[in-house]
């Protein structure tokens, strides 16, 4: 196929960039309002190899804030909405789909499936999200984290940080406590947002799929979330030496 799309790319990065992300092979868990955004965001910049992870179907709810959810989409499996455009944006790019929700024996068989240079946990509970952290660092791949985009609404509030330096973030704070009994207490990358949770649009779950809770959402901060960890990655690879 042409690379005429990656022109504007090519003069920002120039053809050895290009070369870098065309070579690079990234692991995408979780296709929601974050996971999806970062899916397209690699794609567009035009990296070569990725997996894309995700065992739930587009639900009526997504509708606000997630990029595969339309209404002509509702019902449909996320991993296949999304794949659907990454092959339309690049249909070079070697694309692996995982049509399901990982326990924790699936990380590891998924992440020795390739030798991933990036994992992206877009991951929203805790449980999961862990695992996904500490199989990752267990093998010395490198991994960014996104945590809790729900309950906030400032974009300028969005950083990434280590781990250890997250704040007014649940879910971080809950992930750093449980890693920290496995003596991991800092070398994650995390996406958070550090204004406080709006505590008024907590709604309790039946806890299906790890989810015990979850905040209200509003439309553009997952995909801000998914900007973030999609430029960390970009730019680790652009600085990867070869």
């Amino acid at each position: 196929m042409d690379k005429y799309w990656l022109e504007r790319t090519e003069l920002l990065v120039k053809e050895e960039g290009l070369e870098k992300l065309n070579k690079a092979t990234v692991l995408v868990v979780g296709l929601g309002g974050v996971g999806s955004f970062a899916a397209e965001f690699l794609a567009r910049a035009g990296v070569g190899t990725m997996t894309i992870v995700d065992g739930d179907t587009v639900d009526i709810t997504n509708i606000n804030r997630q990029l595969p959810a339309l209404r002509s989409t509702v019902g449909k499996h996320k991993v296949e909405v999304v794949a659907e455009r990454l092959l339309d944006i690049n249909p070079d790019l070697n694309l692996t789909k995982i049509n399901e929700f990982l326990n924790p024996e699936r990380m590891d068989e998924v992440l020795d499936s390739a030798k991933f240079d990036y994992v992206l946990d877009c991951i929203d509970s805790v449980t999961p999200k862990l695992s996904l952290i500490i199989a990752a660092k267990r093998r010395r791949i490198k991994i960014v984290s996104s945590m809790g985009a729900g309950g906030k609404t400032d974009p300028s509030k969005v950083m990434v940080r280590d781990i250890s330096k997250t704040e007014h973030c649940h879910l971080a704070r809950q992930v750093r406590k449980r890693l920290k009994k496995v003596k991991i207490d800092k070398g994650v990358r995390c996406v958070f947002a550090n204004d406080i949770q709006d505590e008024d649009s907590l709604k309790m779950t039946d806890g299906t799929n790890y989810k015990r809770s979850f905040y209200g959402t509003i439309s553009y901060m997952p995909a801000i979330f998914g900007l973030y960890t999609a430029s960390e990655v970009i730019n680790h690879l652009l600085e990867k030496e070869d």
